[in-house]
């Protein structure tokens, strides 16, 4: 068997989620769900980077409140970007006395953190583990692929970097637990288009979840939502049709976190949202609220990242792509009860 399912039996949940937003996720189908916005997308910064490091500095703050906790109770912070070295990460938590590890998952980054944050606080090593984890449109763009300033054309299937922070606090009693996850194996089918990620993260996506099915307990049937984060439209589609090549289908309760911020006809994203942030965003604000409430009992979200670098597309390289499995459940069905 490749890759082991983990199970968290000493306990894991999410306990305070918050997201922190620009103006495009703001005006998007979920704005009212998030902590804070800035239509400017500077959160009174000079540069985007400072911006995106802000956003965390925010976005962490914000989730200490909502729990009424303090930074002394965090054991370890998890945290990632899109930027090189993840500078947005390290400056963004400088001002927070906790031991931090840097993480490079790209769009993946919230739910592998998440899984690193369950596996230590199930394990007894820290009573509270933080997970960070922001990208930006502008900064994106500027190291990636060319400045606003240029003004190129898109692509149909390009998807749109969003600009946002999520942060996480996990501890082992919770509301919204964090039961199983199944970490990503690296996947790459020959895609070397930065302006097609879907098509690059899809195979990823569809890797993990056969190995989770073939080699686990469930079923897709057991699953109120099916998520990605973040395949978009392109990917999505990619991803449902090689499931379905493999027997398996997911179509009727499959969604992606790239579809669901931003609205399809009044923005135009193209392909949908992708970026670090996007996954942890929606999770914080609308995802993980619903779990809380009942409304949904048993979920898996997935972790897609192109695991590229500005070098490997400059030398046109393939783009490699994992993504990492989390399994979230209410607390009375993780229960049995």
């Amino acid at each position: 068997m490749q890759g082991k399912i983990l199970r968290f039996e000493g306990g894991a949940a999410i306990v305070s989620a918050a997201s922190i937003v620009g103006k495009y996720e703001y005006e998007g189908p979920l704005g009212d769900c998030f902590d804070l916005h800035d239509l400017t997308e500077k959160f009174g910064m000079k540069t985007w980077e400072k911006a995106e490091s802000e956003m965390q500095r925010l976005a962490f703050n914000t989730a200490l409140a909502k729990a009424s906790a303090s930074e002394r109770r965090v054991g370890a912070l998890f945290a990632g970007d899109l930027l090189n070295q993840c500078v947005g990460s390290s400056y963004g938590l400088l001002d927070f006395d906790v031991p931090y590890f840097g993480l490079y998952g790209a769009c993946s980054t919230a739910i592998e953190g998440l899984t690193l944050a369950a596996a230590t606080v199930s394990a007894g090593f820290f009573d509270t583990a933080g997970v960070v984890t922001s990208s930006h449109y502008c900064s994106a763009e500027r190291q990636y692929r060319t400045p606003l300033e240029y003004g190129s054309q898109r692509s149909p299937t390009a998807q749109w970097t969003v600009t946002g922070s999520g942060a996480f606090l996990v501890r082992r009693e919770g509301k919204a637990r964090i039961v199983e996850a199944l970490p990503g194996i690296v996947v790459e089918k020959g895609i070397n288009d930065a302006s097609n990620m879907g098509a690059a993260m899809a195979p990823a996506a569809a890797d993990t979840l056969l190995r989770y099915f073939r080699h686990g307990s469930h079923t897709p049937e057991e699953f109120d939502l099916i998520v990605t984060g973040d395949l978009g439209w392109e990917g999505g589609d990619i991803l449902c049709d090689l499931l379905h090549a493999e027997g398996l289908d997911i179509a009727s309760r499959y969604n992606d976190c790239g579809m669901m911020i931003y609205d399809r006809e009044r923005q135009d994203m193209h392909a949908g949202g992708s970026g670090c942030g996007c996954s942890a965003v929606v999770l914080a604000s609308h995802l993980l609220p619903r779990i809380e409430r009942g409304e949904l009992r048993n979920i898996l979200i997935l972790g897609t990242g192109a695991m590229m670098s500005p070098s490997s597309i400059q030398q046109g390289e393939a783009i490699p792509a994992v993504a990492h499995l989390v399994r979230l459940c209410h607390e009375k069905y993780a229960k049995g009860e």
